[in-house]
C-alpha cells in the first residue's frame, strides 16, 4: 500500500510537472505574438501539441458574431460559432469534454477525413468577458490531464487574445476614416505602394479606380453637411458590396475615393468600375420625405512597365477622371 502511494504520489508530481511546463511554454508562445492573426496561429498549434488534439479552431468576437482566428483539420467552421455547444461554454464559462456517442453526427463529427470521438469546447474570456472559444478534436480520447490543461491555458490565452484586440482596434483607429470606415489617406497610400512594388517584382497587374461624387457640392448646398456624410457613408457601403475581395477601397480625400485591385488587368478594372458606378446610382439616402441620391465618376488605369512609381499610376488615373468629368459625368473612363 506504500509502495502503490508513493507510485501514485510520483505520478501526481510527473503530470503536474507536466502541465506546468505546458503552461510555461504556451505563454512564452502567446508573449512573442502582438498581431491577432499572428497570436491565433501560433496558440492554436501550441494548444494541439500540447493536449494531443488532431484538429481545432480558436475562434473570437468579432462585431456582432464569431469567427474563426484560426483552424486546423476541421471542417464546417462556419458552423461552430453558432453550435449550441460554443454557445453553452460561453455561458456557463467552464470547459467541457464531450463523448461522440454517433460518430456518423456531422454536427459532432468535426474532423477532416475521420470521425471525432472526443471533443473538448472551453469559452476565451478575460475578467468574466467572453471573447472567444476553444474546439479541439481527436478521433481517440483524450489524456486524462487534457481538461485540466485547457483550463490552465485559456486563462493565458484570455489575456493574450484581449491585449491583441485593443491592439488591433488601435491600428485600425489609425488606419481606418471613421466617417466611411474605407481605409483613410495615409494608410492607403502606404498600401499603394507596397502593392505596386509587389507588381514590379512578381510583374503581376495592378489595378487603380478613382472615382468622385458627381455634384456632391450641391448636395451638401441643398441638404446640409450631415446629409451630405450619410451620402458619402452610403457610397463607401456601396463600393465594399461590388468590389473583390483582396481590393482596398481608401478615401483619398473630401468626396474621393481610390480603389486599389491588386492582381487585375483593364478588363477587370473595367468590370469592377461599372459595378460600382452602377452600385453607387443605384444607392439612395432617406431623408424624411427627401431621397437622395448621387452618381459617380470613375478614372482607371492598370500598372504598366513604364509607369515610374505608384504616384504616377494616381496621376493616370486622376486624368482619367478628369476626362470622365468633363465628358458628362456618371461614366468610367481608362487611361
Amino acid at each position: 500500500m506504500s509502495a502503490a502511494a508513493f507510485n501514485s504520489l510520483i505520478r501526481t508530481l510527473a503530470r503536474s510537472h507536466v502541465v506546468g511546463d505546458a503552461t510555461r511554454d504556451f505563454s512564452a508562445v502567446l508573449s512573442r505574438e502582438f498581431e491577432l492573426e499572428g497570436l491565433g496561429d501560433a496558440a492554436l498549434e501550441g494548444l494541439l501539441r500540447h493536449t494531443g488534439a488532431e484538429a481545432g479552431a480558436i475562434l473570437v468576437a468579432r462585431d456582432e458574431g464569431m469567427e474563426a482566428l484560426a483552424s486546423h483539420g476541421l471542417r464546417g467552421i462556419d458552423g461552430l460559432a453558432a453550435s449550441d455547444h460554443v454557445r453553452r461554454v460561453l455561458r456557463v464559462d467552464r470547459t467541457e469534454l464531450l463523448h461522440v456517442d454517433a460518430p456518423d453526427v456531422i454536427v459532432d463529427s468535426l474532423l477532416v477525413g475521420q470521425a471525432a470521438r472526443e471533443i473538448l469546447v472551453a469559452p476565451v474570456t478575460f475578467k468574466s468577458v467572453p471573447l472567444g472559444a476553444i474546439v479541439l478534436a481527436t478521433p481517440g480520447e483524450f489524456g486524462r490531464d487534457a481538461v485540466r490543461l485547457l483550463e490552465q491555458l485559456r486563462a493565458d490565452l484570455g489575456l493574450a487574445v484581449n491585449n491583441a484586440l485593443a491592439h488591433d482596434r488601435l491600428e485600425r483607429l489609425a488606419a481606418v476614416d471613421p466617417l466611411t470606415d474605407a481605409y483613410n489617406r495615409r494608410f492607403g497610400l502606404a498600401r499603394l505602394r507596397e502593392e505596386y512594388s509587389r507588381a514590379v517584382r512578381a510583374e503581376n497587374p495592378l489595378g487603380i479606380l478613382m472615382l468622385d461624387l458627381d455634384h456632391f457640392k450641391t448636395v451638401n448646398d441643398t441638404y446640409g453637411h450631415l446629409v451630405g456624410d450619410r451620402v458619402l457613408r452610403a457610397v463607401a457601403g456601396a463600393c465594399r458590396r461590388v468590389v473583390r475581395e483582396g481590393d482596398v477601397l481608401i478615401r483619398y480625400g473630401g468626396e474621393e475615393f481610390l480603389v486599389l485591385l491588386p492582381g487585375a488587368g483593364a478588363a477587370d478594372v473595367k468590370q469592377v468600375g461599372e459595378r460600382i458606378r452602377r452600385a453607387v446610382a443605384e444607392t439612395f439616402v432617406e431623408d424624411g420625405d427627401l431621397r437622395v441620391g448621387v452618381t459617380v465618376s470613375l478614372g482607371g488605369t492598370t500598372f504598366r512597365e513604364d509607369a515610374e512609381s505608384a504616384d504616377s499610376l494616381i496621376a493616370e488615373a486622376d486624368r482619367a477622371l478628369y476626362e470622365a468629368k468633363v465628358s458628362g459625368r456618371d461614366r468610367l473612363v481608362l487611361a
